[in-house]
């Protein structure tokens, strides 16, 4: 099934093109609806020359060691890209992709995006700006999980959730908009299941935990505390 022109204009790298260059896209797009938990791409596949963006619910991306232990590299939203190496790679996937909600995946064929691109390089300025972003993040995730405590890695991990996708104030302080229960948690900064429990305990003044992943932020000031490593909030690994 093709994309509508209001699912094209909903993806970040299409939302400045004209209508008539979204009607010139939509022939070589296609919509795919995946179930919650379902596997969209393993990695290690082969890619078809597509761009692959979110149209509609979340996904996550992670990567899986030789020892079997799964590491989260992140999660999008609606109007993300990923599997970039489909379009500028070796068109390898370099990770696994996963429904995390149901969610539809809109895919625009490579050809027909160059075309766009010459007809509004902003095109591909915003996917290099993405790229980049991406970079940076999975370089800091990189180092984080080698260096710097888990407790500092949870702190970060919570502030970039807030600064991300946002938070809303309450009597109680600020809640991240996003559930990050605690085995997705524990996925993302490297950490047990249990290890995971035990730190968003010992930081319960700091930050609430409540049934399903909702975290609110009770103390900012002490979370930027925490994450940048200049305070001890208890005794962590």
């Amino acid at each position: 099934m093709q994309a509508t022109l209001e699912q094209l204009s909903q993806i970040i790298v299409f939302a400045d093109l004209e209508p008539t260059d979204r009607m010139r896209l939509q022939p070589h797009t296609h919509i795919q609806s995946y179930s919650q938990g379902e596997i969209i791409l393993h990695e290690g596949d082969r890619l078809p020359a597509k761009l692959f963006t979110v149209a509609s619910g979340a996904i996550q991306v992670s990567k899986t060691a030789t020892t079997g232990k799964e590491t989260i590299l992140r999660t999008l939203f609606a109007g993300e890209m990923f599997a970039a190496p489909a379009l500028l790679g070796n068109g390898i996937c370099p990770a696994t992709v996963t429904a995390e909600t149901e969610c539809k995946i809109l895919t625009v064929e490579r050809d027909a995006l160059l075309q766009a691109i010459q007809h509004n390089p902003d095109v591909a300025l915003r996917m290099l700006m993405v790229l980049n972003s991406r970079i940076q993040h999975l370089h800091e995730t990189v180092h984080g999980l080698v260096s710097e405590r888990a407790i500092v890695r949870l702190a970060r991990l919570i502030q970039y959730f807030a600064v991300e996708y946002g938070s809303e104030l309450n009597q109680q302080g600020k809640t991240l908009k996003v559930k990050l229960p605690y085995y997705r948690i524990a996925r993302s900064i490297g950490i047990t299941y249990e290890e995971c429990v035990r730190l968003i305990k010992s930081i319960k003044t700091t930050v609430a935990y409540s049934r399903g992943g909702k975290i609110t932020i009770l103390d900012a000031q002490k979370l930027e505390e925490i994450a940048s490593g200049n305070t001890i909030d208890c005794n962590t690994t």
